[in-house]
């Protein structure tokens, strides 16, 4: 498993809960999680043969910012 790190713009857990759906049809992706509190409002993701780029697109199309950090 690669651990995947972006920063978003998700503020809210209201916001998590629409993401979480989009999240658990994404084949490759284990498990997840948001630190609400990071100034970056950061997105960890538990992944084995997703592409980051994967993840943003399915996050922009949903209206949220997301990009991955090195």
């Amino acid at each position: 498993m690669e651990i995947l790190v972006f920063a978003t713009n998700v503020e809210r857990k209201r916001q998590v809960s629409k993401i979480k759906t989009l999240l658990t049809c994404l084949t490759g992706i284990g498990d997840w999680n948001f630190d609400l509190e990071d100034c970056d409002r950061i997105l960890r993701v538990e992944s084995k043969g997703i592409s980051p780029r994967r993840i943003e697109t399915v996050l922009n199309n949903a209206g949220f910012s997301c990009r991955e950090l090195e």
